[in-house]
């Protein structure tokens, strides 16, 4: 525990899988050697893929505060995610997607949070860089988690949720000791269907194992994200809200619905509608994209729901599982 006057040490995990992001990796640990809040030290996890492993330990080998480990766990971003913890050794542990940067003070930002004993999570901004340029006209703020950033519907400043967004969160190292690491088997795994979700099953896993924890999100603690061409489509977003629906299933039969489906009751109800008027109002005015960001609004929550409903019959059926194991303390590591 830092003392007065100590500064918060901050482990930074960034967990990669793929040669083909190999620049945004190298523009993704330069953002975090640029804190004004240095961190105690990076951690890249490769997820089963010797060769960037190889790559990434001869690119940082003068390096003393970087590390390269190998995924220690089953394929996907979970059991990687895992790895870095066990192998960290900060006060907090904070995780940076591997295709976004953080702004200088993105680090500073999320220990501030921390003054607070009681805080055991912040989270921050993601702020979405679109490959084509610009925002796509028809795409709606209201689901711009599609593409792994921060939506319209949450709290501005720095305000309590029930959980933080994975791609841009920070954990104190206790949290791991009192309700494990992320699930495996519920996050992603490679290029196969967008699943998500393990933070959130994390963040409600923590506060029924500590009712007095106190979650924040800050969004002055921001990151840049890029979505890649691939992801500005129709069909990504489809496949992305369905794969939620299937994960958000998978997290009410663990925690039960009333805490699984806690949020997205009040988004469903009030922020969603809001954006479905917003967008018919703007399709009156002749404003691009109007009607069909309403129209969009109104699939993504169809596709959702029936994910939800095949999500749920799965689970009862026992086919579709996590698992939620501890973390234990990595022994050495290759720097590199």
């Amino acid at each position: 525990m830092s003392t007065v006057g100590t500064p918060l040490t901050i482990s930074v995990v960034i967990c990669v899988y793929t040669e083909d992001r190999w620049e945004d990796i190298l523009a993704a640990v330069a953002s975090v050697r640029a804190q004004s809040h240095p961190a105690l030290e990076t951690l890249l996890v490769v997820d089963h893929n010797e060769a960037l492993r190889d790559r990434l330990t001869k690119e940082y080998k003068d390096d003393p505060d970087l590390r390269v480990y190998a995924n220690a766990g089953p394929r996907g971003l979970s059991a990687g995610r895992n790895t870095g913890i066990a192998a960290s050794r900060g006060e907090v542990v904070a995780f940076l997607d591997d295709d976004a940067v953080a702004e200088r003070d993105w680090l500073r930002h999320l220990a501030a949070g921390y003054a607070d004993p009681a805080v055991m999570a912040v989270g921050g901004r993601t702020e979405p860089v679109w490959a084509s340029g610009r925002r796509p006209d028809w795409f709606p703020e209201e689901f711009d988690w599609v593409v792994g950033c921060t939506y319209r519907g949450l709290p501005p400043g720095r305000a309590r949720v029930r959980n933080v967004l994975g791609g841009n969160a920070s954990f104190r190292r206790e949290v791991f000791d009192a309700a494990g690491g992320f699930a495996t088997g519920i996050g992603r795994d490679g290029d196969k269907r967008p699943l998500g979700c393990e933070e959130t099953e994390l963040c409600i896993r923590l506060t029924r194992a500590r009712p007095d924890a106190v979650l924040l999100i800050d969004d002055r603690a921001v990151i840049h994200h890029r979505v890649p061409g691939a992801r500005e489509h129709f069909g990504y977003f489809r496949s992305r809200t369905y794969a939620e629906g299937l994960s958000k299933a998978l997290v009410a039969r663990s925690v039960g619905a009333d805490k699984g489906l806690e949020s997205e009751r009040r988004y469903a109800t009030r922020v969603l509608p809001a954006g479905v008027v917003r967008g018919l109002r703007d399709a009156a005015l002749a404003r691009p994209g109007g009607a069909r960001r309403a129209g969009a609004i109104v699939a993504g929550v169809l596709t959702a729901a029936g994910g939800y409903v095949v999500g749920s019959v799965r689970a009862r059926r026992g086919g579709a599982t996590f698992t939620v194991a501890p973390v234990e303390p990595a022994e050495g590591g290759a720097h590199g």
